[in-house]
């Protein structure tokens, strides 16, 4: 079965209290963490932008939402009302994803961009959010579904994908050549 990805990035979700079902769920290991970063610091290196430094704060945030999902098994963006200075980049799918499994599907919604009019698109905001030039740090988790699904989230801070006049220009680079 074919993976999904939601698209879109919405900051960060204060994941207090998130529902958990109580069961031992499969989380995000420090070796899936890296394989996630080391993704997009490749990416960004293709950028010309930045690397991205893992968080603990966000790292133990994304678990907590990922865990969230899991015991729902419903793939949703964090709740509007909780946004702080934090993206967010979402994935499922039916078996146990990989960190650049992950990665390499959100970046290739760059396929969709167009670097001659750049902006905001539902169907490139993972891409644009990986290499979102002024974002510095990112977090990572992954919680399993009783039915073998995984859920990833992705934090990013500060967030990328803001639609500021001149925002996309300027954090969104081509690769280089």
């Amino acid at each position: 079965m074919q993976p999904s990805v939601i698209h879109g990035v919405w900051p960060c979700r204060d994941a207090e209290g998130a529902t958990r079902d109580g069961d031992r769920m499969g989380k995000a290991s420090k070796q899936f963490n890296d394989e996630v970063l080391k993704a997009h610091n490749e990416y960004r290196r293709q950028h010309g932008v930045p690397p991205l430094k893992l968080c603990k704060k966000l790292n133990r945030e994304a678990q907590q939402y990922s865990e969230a999902l899991a015991s729902t098994r419903i793939l949703k963006h964090s709740p509007e009302s909780s946004r702080g200075q934090c993206g967010e980049n979402l994935a499922w799918a039916s078996y146990d994803q990989t960190g650049k499994e992950v990665a390499d599907r959100w970046y290739s919604e760059i396929k969709n961009y167009n670097f001659q009019q750049p902006g905001f698109t539902s169907g490139t905001g993972h891409f644009t959010a990986m290499v979102w030039k002024n974002t510095k740090k990112m977090g990572v988790g992954k919680a399993s579904a009783s039915d073998g699904s995984s859920f990833v989230v992705a934090r990013y801070f500060p967030a990328g994908n803001v639609v500021n006049q001149g925002f996309f220009e300027e954090n969104v680079l081509p690769p280089k050549k």
